[in-house]
C-alpha cells in the first residue's frame, strides 16, 4: 500500500497506511468497484478501515486542489456522535490530520479549515428526508451499522441523491456499507446481501477478529472473546465470527442464569438499579432490583410481582405505586445503597403508575425509548454471554427464572424479517430488557 503525506503545506511526517490496517483489507482498500460492503463479526476493525479510507480520499482530493465532501449515515440520529463522528475523528488523529479540521456539534460536521471539505453526519430515521440533503462535491457515502436501518429503502432513496452530487473531476462516488449480520437469515439485510453479491458493481468483504495479524486487538479483548466462546458458543459465532446462526425458538440459554445462595463475600455493590414493567388491570406488574458489583457481576437481588389474574378487585395505579415505592425503599435499606437509576417502559400503563408515584413520592422512573425487540433481546444475550449474570436463589426471583426459561419466539414468524416473541408471561423479561437497554454503558455493552 502507498504512503500518505500529511499536511500539504508543511510536511511533518510520512505515514505508511499498511501499518494501520490489516492485509486482509487490501482488496477492499484498492478496489475500483463503486459499492463496497464490509460485514462480519465484532472486532474485525472494518469500521476503522473504512474511516481511514474516507479520510485519505478527502486528503488526496485536497492535495489536488479539489473540494471533497463525505456523507456518513447511521440508523439513529441520536447515536451519531458516539459512533461515526468519533470514528472519523479517530481516523484524522491516526493520520495526524486532526489539526487541519474543525469539529462542529450543531450541525454535526467535521470541516477542513482551508478548503471547506466536510464530513456530514445524518440519521436514517426518515429515508425521504435523507434524500433531500444537498451538499455538493460528494466523493463517498458510508452507511455504518447498516443492518440497523429499516430496510434497503434507505439506500434506494439516498444513493441517487448523493451520487448526483459527484464533482466533475471524479469518476464515481464510493459507497460503503458496514454491519454485523443479524442472526435471523430472513432479516432484510441478509436477503439484500444475497441479491447484491450477484452484482459486479459490488465488492463483498467478510472479516472477523481473526483477520487481525497486526496485533491491534488487546489481550483484554481477546480474553473477553474467549469468555464469550466458552459461555455461549453459538452467540460467539454470531457476535465475533459474524455467522448467521438463526434464531431457534428458545430465546435465552438457561445455563447462563447462574444461581447464588448468598451475595458473594468477595465483592460489593457498586450501583443499585430498579426496572419495572406494568400491566395494571390487564396483566402483571413487576419490578426488578439489580446490582452491578465492583467485579462487574450483574446480580438480580429481588423481584416484585403482582398479577391481577383471577382477582375480582384489581389494584389501582395508586396502590401499585405505593407497593413499588415500598419495594424500592426496603431494598435500598437492605443493601445500604440508593438507586442509581429506575427504568420503566414508555407505555401508557407505566406512565399511569408513574404519575401516582411522582404525586406521592416526588420522583419518576426513567422511561426507556424502546428499539426493535430483536435488538433489545440481543443486548440481553450479549450480557448473558459474558457469563456475568447471577441471581439470588430465593422464592421471589423464581418467577424471573421461570419466565426467562419459557420465553420463546413465535415459530410462525421466524421466517420473516420481523420475528415476534410469544407475549405470554413475559413481564420480567420486558423489565430486564429495559434495564439492560437503559444501562448499556454501565454494563460495558455499548458497541
Amino acid at each position: 500500500m502507498k504512503t500518505l503525506v500529511v499536511d500539504d503545506t508543511n510536511i511533518k511526517k510520512v505515514i505508511r497506511i499498511s501499518d494501520l490496517i490489516n492485509p486482509h483489507f487490501k482488496r477492499m482498500w484498492t478496489t475500483g468497484k463503486p459499492y463496497i460492503v464490509a460485514n462480519g463479526g465484532r472486532g474485525s476493525f472494518k469500521s476503522s478501515v473504512i474511516s481511514l479510507k474516507l479520510v485519505t480520499m478527502v486528503k488526496k482530493a485536497i492535495m489536488q486542489h479539489h473540494k471533497a465532501n463525505v456523507i456518513a449515515v447511521l440508523a439513529n440520529k441520536s447515536d451519531l456522535h458516539d459512533t461515526v463522528y468519533n470514528q472519523i475523528q479517530w481516523a484524522l488523529s491516526m493520520l495526524d490530520m486532526d489539526n487541519e479540521f474543525i469539529a462542529y456539534k450543531s450541525p454535526l460536521t467535521i470541516q477542513h479549515k482551508r478548503t471547506g471539505s466536510t464530513f456530514y453526519f445524518y440519521g436514517a430515521d426518515n429515508p425521504y428526508k435523507l434524500k433531500s440533503n444537498i451538499v455538493g462535491d460528494v466523493v463517498a457515502v458510508w452507511y455504518e451499522e447498516a443492518a440497523n436501518m429499516k430496510s434497503s429503502d434507505v439506500f434506494d432513496q439516498a444513493n441517487p441523491t448523493f451520487i448526483r452530487q459527484k464533482p466533475d473531476w471524479l469518476d464515481q462516488v464510493k459507497v460503503f456499507y458496514s454491519y454485523n449480520p443479524p442472526k435471523n437469515p430472513y432479516d432484510w439485510i441478509n436477503e439484500w446481501i444475497d441479491k447484491v453479491s450477484k452484482d459486479d458493481n459490488y465488492l463483498i468483504d467478510t472479516s472477523d477478529y481473526r483477520c487481525d495479524v497486526r496485533g491491534f486487538t488487546s489481550k483484554q479483548t481477546l480474553d473477553l472473546i474467549e469468555q464469550y466462546k466458552k459461555n455461549d458458543y453459538d452467540y460467539y459465532r454470531w457476535l465475533y465470527l459474524g455467522e448467521v446462526i438463526g434464531l431457534g425458538t428458545s430465546i435465552y440459554n438457561p445455563s447462563l442464569f447462574k444461581p447464588l445462595e448468598v451475595f458473594p463475600d468477595d465483592d460489593y455493590i457498586k450501583s443499585l438499579y430498579f426496572s419495572q414493567d406494568s400491566g395494571q388491570q390487564v396483566s402483571a406488574t413487576t419490578e426488578l432490583c439489580i446490582a452491578l458489583t465492583a467485579k462487574k457481576r450483574v446480580i438480580l437481588l429481588d423481584t416484585y410481582y403482582y398479577s391481577p389474574a383471577h382477582q375480582s378487585v384489581k389494584k389501582p395505579p395508586s396502590e401499585l405505586a405505593d407497593e413499588l415505592y415500598a419495594f424500592e425503599d426496603s431494598r435500598e435499606k437492605q443493601w445500604h445503597k440508593k438507586a442509581w437509576k429506575r427504568s420503566a417502559d414508555e407505555a401508557t400503563s407505566d406512565y399511569a403508575i408513574d404519575h401516582e408515584y411522582f404525586k406521592k413520592y416526588g420522583r419518576h422512573w426513567h422511561h426507556v425509548n424502546k428499539i426493535e425487540k430483536t435488538a433489545m433481546i440481543d443486548h440481553v444475550q450479549d450480557l448473558l454471554a459474558t457469563g456475568r449474570f447471577y441471581y439470588l436463589d430465593n422464592e421471589a426471583n423464581q418467577i424471573f427464572i421461570d419466565e426467562h426459561r419459557k420465553y420463546q419466539w413465535d415459530g410462525d414468524t421466524l421466517e420473516s424479517d420481523k420475528p415476534k416473541v410469544i407475549k405470554v408471561d413475559d413481564h420480567t423479561c420486558d423489565a430486564f430488557q429495559y434495564f439492560v437497554l437503559d444501562n448499556l454503558r454501565d454494563l460495558d455493552l455499548r458497541w
